[in-house]
């Protein structure tokens, strides 16, 4: 190689490099973090008392319970207008169990699924969150329950889709779930299905239990993420403990992310005070996540 092509190569090398840092740069930028809480954790005698404590707050996301959502549409909607929260992720609520041997329970899940799918929709939710299966659960071999779950994800995906909405399949740790517990098998399982219906979230309690890194699974991820579950490492408020957060809020704007990161944890002490103090932990550690 002579000089001018050795030159010639190390600039076009060069130019590669600032086109990644951009482009990295720009995911950084449209990253955002937009906090959400689960409807139990938000103190207050009514839903329209809560919402109005979660705008103050600087919560813009609710996130509900899926057991007889369908007839709490109207309800969740008056309550929202006017207001800048929005409803996040819909909790689980269907019967039956995907992953089981029994096909009268594959169908009663799928049925109560899609009753859910349909409200989810209606109220423009991120998604349903599912767990393929617990521990209490009968297992079934690991080979014929991924394909047991992955047959019936094609249907589920397309029908969420049809409703405006999505499915967020959730790992959690060894002592809840035999199945699924690392994000880069949940996002193996959302390839493997292959449909925009068919995603996952991820929960900090759970990651720091299994995962080797945060930032690590949030990147395996990628594009199947669609909602964060926040809680400290005993399950509590963000903040309550010595948790750390930055890691995987570095992955969370390595990929972009800009869907919702939601309360789903415990409280210690007076929650009209700690709440507020865990918004602003949160702020911070994403401040401090630089990339």
């Amino acid at each position: 190689m002579t000089r001018r092509e050795f030159l010639m190569v190390g600039g076009l090398a060069s130019a590669a490099l600032t086109i990644g840092s951009d482009a990295q740069a720009k995911k950084q930028t449209d990253a955002v973090l937009r906090i959400s809480s689960q409807e139990g954790i938000i103190p207050g005698a009514s839903l329209q008392e809560k919402i109005a404590k979660m705008e103050k707050w600087g919560i813009e996301g609710l996130e509900v319970g899926g057991r007889g959502l369908k007839d709490r549409v109207k309800e969740l909607k008056s309550a929202l207008a006017g207001t800048n929260v929005k409803i996040s992720a819909i909790c689980a609520g269907f019967e039956g169990a995907l992953i089981s041997e029994d096909e009268s329970e594959r169908e009663k899940c799928r049925r109560s699924m899609k009753e859910i799918l349909i409200a989810a929709g209606e109220l423009g939710s991120t998604g349903l969150i599912f767990v393929p299966a617990f521990n209490h659960q009968k297992p079934l071999p690991f080979v014929e329950a991924r394909k047991v779950l992955i047959d019936q994800l094609h249907e589920l995906a397309e029908y969420a889709v049809s409703c405006g909405t999505r499915l967020l399949m959730e790992p959690l740790n060894r002592n809840e779930a035999w199945f699924l517990r690392l994000l880069a098998d949940a996002a193996a399982i959302c390839r493997d299905v292959n449909h925009p219906g068919a995603c996952m979230m991820g929960d900090f309690y759970h990651m720091c239990i299994e995962e080797t890194s945060d930032m690590g699974a949030f990147l395996s991820a990628g594009k199947y993420l669609h909602h964060v579950h926040l809680a400290s490492r005993t399950r509590k408020l963000p903040g309550q403990d010595d948790r750390d957060f930055t890691d995987g809020f570095r992955g969370l704007k390595m990929i972009g992310y800009k869907d919702f990161c939601s309360f789903e944890c415990g409280v210690v002490g007076d929650r009209e005070v700690e709440i507020p103090k865990s918004v602003k932990f949160l702020r911070d550690q994403w401040n401090k996540a630089v990339i």
